[in-house]
């Protein structure tokens, strides 16, 4: 298994020629994968990345396994080395399943941190794939638009239908359309809805895109530090762009760049074609902390209200209606249990951590 400073000696020991995105770099783009009992799918997505290479010369790829106990680590390491991957794809096993954000972080701190940091790193979901030239496509965007801090493919399903959605940061006008659930609202608000359709034949300035695959310049990072890994899952990519926009970078959708994405593999929350699950504690702490620790209390109790009002008024006309219930189970009783009137001040002030 390489190690973070073998994995150094080997870029130094590369002689990589320079290329406009490298800017005196010897590594052009850090791609990190954050694995959580997905060996095979994580190997999938590091096979994408191997049309990548000759077109960014130096790349490198870090898989994290957030302490998996299932052999993970050592199976991706197995397939890296038969592969003939060790000259650019390494494992670092992390202590700690501490969730997306700080397996990230162990992956970009290293680099981040050395001598010769690299101008783009990548985040990849371990059930993603990229698409042939889709590493390449943000980079050069990236290059072409020095404003651009963070950038975000389209994805793609598995049997290659395009999801084209990016989003909108959450706000009480959001909560409200996202409880209530009625049309002629939805379009009254249509300006605050989190997610968005985007045009597949255009890049096009967002408020913040998913994980699933996203490139982020270097500078961000010395602007707001790396991302807060106190969110275990969810929200945690979200308040990264909030973070940046806030220091003035923008936050693009590329269409050029497409990844395929399976989705919820890790979690089981946001799988498509599978029964729903009760949401998960973390998801409710990461809301919470979301909207704490960038608006504060008052706003965040009047988000809990615009949703718990919204629901309260869509639950009583689902009944009157008879509308299918196509939620998670326990999902009205497990949000009144998370607000922030139910948490109490010391969970509060724990959320306003920076």
């Amino acid at each position: 298994m390489t190690t973070q400073s073998q994995r150094a000696d080997l870029c130094a020991e590369q002689d990589i020629t320079e290329t406009p995105s490298s800017s005196k770099c010897s590594v052009p783009l850090l791609v990190a994968i954050v694995n959580y009992r997905t060996a095979d799918l994580t190997i999938s997505a590091l096979r994408s990345l191997v049309p990548e290479l000759p077109t960014l010369p130096g790349m490198q790829a870090v898989v994290v396994d957030n302490d998996s106990g299932d052999g993970s680590a050592e199976k991706i390491a197995q397939t890296i080395e038969a592969e003939g991957w060790s000259s650019w794809a390494s494992v670092v096993p992390a202590e700690r399943n501490g969730g997306f954000a700080y397996g990230n972080n162990e992956a970009i701190r290293p680099a981040f941190q050395s001598d010769d940091p690299p101008p783009y790193y990548m985040l990849l979901n371990s059930d993603a794939e990229a698409r042939p030239g889709s590493m390449k496509a943000l980079v050069d965007f990236m290059d072409a638009n020095p404003k651009a801090g963070i950038a975000g493919s389209c994805i793609e399903k598995f049997d290659g239908e395009l999801w084209p959605i990016a989003f909108r940061f959450p706000s009480i006008l959001s909560e409200l359309d996202s409880g209530l659930r009625l049309g002629f609202v939805s379009k009254l608000l249509s300006r605050w809805v989190v997610a968005q359709t985007m045009a597949t034949d255009r890049p096009q300035e967002i408020d913040w895109m998913p994980g699933a695959c996203m490139i982020i310049r270097r500078e961000v990072f010395e602007s707001v530090g790396l991302m807060d890994d106190n969110y275990f899952l969810y929200y945690e990519e979200t308040d990264f762009c909030l973070q940046a926009k806030r220091a003035g970078w923008e936050c693009w959708y590329v269409p050029e760049s497409k990844v395929m994405h399976l989705a919820g593999q890790s979690t089981g929350v946001t799988g498509r074609d599978r029964a729903k699950k009760r949401i998960p504690q973390y998801v409710w702490d990461s809301r919470r902390r979301y909207f704490v620790k960038n608006h504060g209390v008052l706003y965040a109790a009047l988000a809990d209200l615009a949703w718990s009002t919204g629901f309260s008024l869509w639950s009583l006309r689902q009944m009157i209606q008879r509308k299918p219930d196509a939620d998670p189970p326990h999902l009205f009783e497990d949000f009144l249990s998370n607000t922030v009137f139910a948490k109490g001040f010391r969970d509060i002030q724990k959320a306003q951590q920076v």
